[in-house]
């Protein structure tokens, strides 16, 4: 199936609509298909028109490896409706045009007729993108010139650099056309060491360990440290599946996404038996495809796009999708970001500051180390601070700009910003994508 593609025309989205109640502020504006980037693997995309067309498009990339951004992005983040399908007031389709991609192949709706059909590398992620945005671009050339950015989340923001890279490049060649504008890495696995290692540091200043934790903690990180610096990569992962049993023993329970509540779901118990692919996939994946989101997805919605094959369960393929990845996992990918940033991309890291799978200290010590030539004035620069849209006066957020590089810290946000920041998030939005964000229509 090259491309199966449903732009719904009114009426048909209306009789969708009493149907299956799923209503959208969108109606009839709103279109899907599929793409064969490779043989037997097709990946789905979803996207939501703004009302003016010289918005920017922006796509969003969720994590895992395979989380759905047509499942979590849409309906928990930032899509028009929210999981009980009601209307979002801090969407982003409010101030761009939001194209949800789920990939890699094997994530969400996407899939492969095949076992070898999964990505196993970032570069494998990276050019069946390039065949999907070509595509897009080529049948879509309405979009060809707003301006386009790749937003990103998780392991999405290690997706997300790579393909930025091989997207700059292709426009340099033409093989793709269009306005790329920039990249957004928001709590992002950019440098998985750099992560792990400030886990015991991070947790110890906020009154998660004490002391004996804390040594705990670090020694299960110089563990993971060794095997890293040795490239054992798949034993790095499981070390670092190891070193997230430590911190949740000495803790007991916290939840990696937000520091400030507990997990106590049963993801976070090991089973007997199980090994840490196994462990991980509950950890990382089950958690984006809740019962209720995975109910949604696979009822009303599959009936409303009508063009999923029958053999094809969103979320099915998804814990397939972090199991092939797991070689790469621990790679990091900050040599790709400064060659983003010394081709001149637009680069923007946004962290959220409960966050601990992906910690804003561990952020900062990475981008301490790109060799970009503009990060001495970067680092003399002083943050700025912004002010909390629904409570002017009241700082939610610092920022700061050098050249062609951003960065943003959330206040109290975890690793899904727009879930627990949504006004912050929105806003965001508009400050990178260089719109009017004082106009509070969020509100």
């Amino acid at each position: 199936m090259g491309r199966a593609e449903s732009a719904c025309s009114l009426l048909c989205f209306l009789a969708i609509l009493v149907n299956e109640g799923v209503s959208s502020p969108l109606a009839g504006k709103e279109a899907w298909g599929y793409v064969e980037v490779r043989n037997a693997a097709h990946m789905f995309w979803w996207l939501y028109p703004a009302d003016s067309p010289s918005r920017p498009l922006v796509m969003w990339l969720q994590g895992g490896p395979g989380g759905s951004g047509s499942g979590f992005g849409n309906f928990e983040e930032i899509g028009p409706l929210n999981r009980d399908l009601e209307a979002r007031k801090t969407s982003w389709v409010q101030a761009a045009s939001v194209l949800f991609v789920d990939n890699p192949v094997g994530t969400g709706f996407s899939y492969t007729d095949k076992p070898d059909g999964y990505a196993t590398n970032v570069a494998t992620v990276a050019s069946d993108m390039l065949v999907l945005l070509q595509h897009f671009f080529k049948e879509r050339a309405e979009y060809q010139s707003n301006p386009f950015y790749i937003f990103s989340e998780s392991y999405g923001g290690k997706m997300a650099a790579a393909i930025s890279l091989e997207l700059t490049k292709a426009i340099a060649k033409r093989t793709v056309i269009c306005n790329f504008a920039g990249v957004a890495l928001g709590d992002s696995w950019i440098s998985p060491l750099d992560s792990v290692m400030t886990w015991g540091p991070y947790l110890y200043t906020t009154s998660l360990l004490d002391d004996y934790g804390l040594a705990d903690v670090s020694s299960a990180a110089e563990a993971v440290k060794q095997a890293v610096e040795q490239e054992q990569f798949d034993k790095a992962t499981e070390l670092w599946s190891v070193a997230e049993t430590v911190v949740e023993q000495n803790t007991n329970g916290v939840n990696f996404y937000n520091i400030l509540t507990q997990d106590t779901d049963d993801k976070r118990t090991s089973v007997a038996g199980e090994d840490f692919i196994a462990l991980q996939t509950r950890r990382h994946i089950r958690p984006l495809h809740r019962q209720s989101l995975s109910e949604l997805m696979n009822g009303p919605i599959r009936k409303k796009l009508g063009i999923i094959p029958q053999n094809v369960t969103w979320g099915g393929q998804a814990g397939n999708v972090f199991s092939n990845m797991a070689g790469d996992f621990m790679r990091p990918v900050v040599d790709i970001v400064d060659q983003l940033l010394t081709a001149g991309v637009n680069v923007t890291i946004y962290n959220g500051q409960l966050d601990l799978i992906v910690d804003t200290m561990g952020q900062e010590l990475w981008v301490k180390k790109l060799k970009w030539e503009g990060l001495p004035g970067f680092n003399k620069l002083r943050w700025t601070p912004v002010d909390d849209p629904t409570s002017p006066g009241v700082t939610g957020a610092f920022c700061k700009t050098y050249k062609n590089f951003s960065f943003y810290w959330i206040l109290k946000a975890g690793h899904m910003i727009p879930s627990d920041q949504g006004p912050m998030a929105l806003q965001m939005l508009k400050m990178i994508t260089q719109q009017d964000w004082r106009q509070k229509e969020w509100l």
